[in-house]
């Protein structure tokens, strides 16, 4: 496609740019419009595809045949004006609300406006100061390992404690079906009064009661059903045995080998040595990078990010994770029943996710403009390799035709931006497990 595109400066996150797409490139949609329509309609007395134009205009209305040749048209120069501009539009390029029809022979030009990201400025665009975990392993780090695995055979016991339960309590109840809650009832069952393993309601009446105390507890559920509202009573008599205390058993030779399959607690702290080692390999470099990233963020000069761009962060994260729940053919139900997680809690958290990443971005954005940095057709060629692709040329091609390379040369230039930082950026060693445990120490002794 023939076609010039003249930009003007981005004002508010728009860009607006004047295009003048060739008249043969509108004679060439004008064209395919009118041959589309002779073999998609039957007209009478003519073959599929061999009627004249004056006969389909006709029928279908010159007016209708421009306006679809002109969409045609717009879509096709869409790919183009992206990489003759070489942004990374966000949602669909505007042509306005009511875009010129295209006249035949003649160039067809437009005003189009595009939404884009900020163009924002750092409090400074020096490499930041990180801390960072030592390379070889330490003891507090195998301590904090071996005590997680302990978690696992974590045991609750009852305790003496009279007073009231409170939300969060792990305690021990009897509950007693009296009317519609016979999925509920149980003897000395052991529940974490967490808001996800009991009704809200039966939750709410259990705080503030005492071990021993008996109560009868009442709620009414409704639902709809076929245009119809129903309503399902639940009574249930409830009483609290204890409020139970987690007990982790202490790691002996027997337990070594009874549970992880050592002979001895030695081996097993050598044993949990050598997988920390093998996991600072893979994680260490790429909690840098995280980490970095995260200090050039904070340096973000820029008060709120657009919205739009928040919501196609949002988008990606949430398209990533269900993808990897799919591979590991887990639904989002599964993953969030088994943690324990509200799915109004998990939405908030992917946002907030999403908003930092999309200032982590920006800021990465500022710094490869600041340095100069830029991605070369090499540049964009070796990405295609890394990613296993045989025909690179045919790749690049493709990706180009379809507006997609703009993209591609903004996470290389983010990647330059990035490695220039990690590489020069001051690093604190700092055992931090051995901090948080002494943290804790003391909180405890308080």
């Amino acid at each position: 496609m023939n076609i010039t595109v003249t930009p003007e400066q981005p004002q508010d996150n728009k860009l607006t740019a004047k295009v003048t797409i060739s008249a043969a490139d509108v004679d060439a949609a004008i064209k395919k419009t009118y041959a589309e329509i002779a073999n998609k309609y039957a007209f009478q007395g003519f073959r599929r595809g061999h009627v004249p134009r004056p006969i389909i205009n006709n029928m279908m209305g010159l007016e209708s045949i421009l306006a679809q040749a002109t969409n045609d048209l717009l879509n096709a120069a869409d790919p183009a004006i992206v990489e003759e501009l070489d942004v990374t539009p966000l949602g669909q390029i505007s042509f306005g609300d009511e875009p010129a029809i295209v006249v035949e022979h003649s160039d067809y030009e437009a005003t189009v406006t595009i939404d884009v990201r900020p163009e924002a400025e750092l409090e400074s665009y020096d490499a930041p100061e990180v801390n960072m975990p030592p390379e070889e392993v330490t003891e507090a780090e195998i301590d904090w390992q071996l005590n997680q695995l302990l978690s696992y055979q974590m045991t609750y016991e009852d305790t003496d404690e009279d007073r009231e339960v409170a939300e969060g309590d792990v305690i021990g109840v009897d509950i007693q079906n009296v009317e519609g809650a016979g999925h509920l009832a149980a003897e000395n069952r052991t529940v974490t009064l967490n808001g996800m393993q009991l009704p809200a309601e039966l939750q709410e009446a259990i705080v503030g009661m005492k071990p021993g105390e008996t109560k009868d507890v009442e709620w009414v559920k409704s639902h709809e059903h076929e245009g119809e509202v129903h309503e399902h009573k639940f009574c249930v008599k409830v009483t609290v045995k204890a409020i139970k205390k987690a007990v982790t058993p202490e790691l002996t030779d027997e337990l070594a080998k009874k549970n992880f399959g050592y002979e001895t607690v030695e081996k097993l702290r050598e044993a949990v040595k050598e997988e920390i080692e093998a996991d600072k390999k893979t994680s260490l470099p790429q909690l840098k990078e995280d980490r970095v990233v995260e200090e050039m963020g904070k340096r973000l000069q820029l008060d709120e990010v657009p919205e739009n761009y928040k919501n196609e962060i949002f988008n990606e994260l949430a398209q990533e994770f269900l993808a990897q729940l799919q591979r590991q053919n887990i639904s989002l139900d599964m993953y969030l029943a088994a943690r324990g997680v509200k799915a109004d809690d998990f939405i908030a958290d992917l946002h907030a996710q999403a908003d930092e990443r999309t200032r982590q971005s920006l800021a990465l954005d500022a710094v490869a403009k600041k340095m100069g940095f830029e991605a070369t057709e090499a540049d964009v060629e070796a990405e295609f390799e890394r990613a296993g692709i045989e025909d690179v040329k045919a790749a690049v091609k493709q990706w180009k035709d379809q507006g997609r390379l703009p993209a591609i040369r903004d996470s290389i230039k983010r990647t330059k931006a990035l490695d220039y930082l990690v590489e020069n950026a001051k690093v604190t060693v700092k055992d931090e497990v051995a901090e948080r445990a002494e943290a804790q120490k003391a909180e405890s002794a308080e």
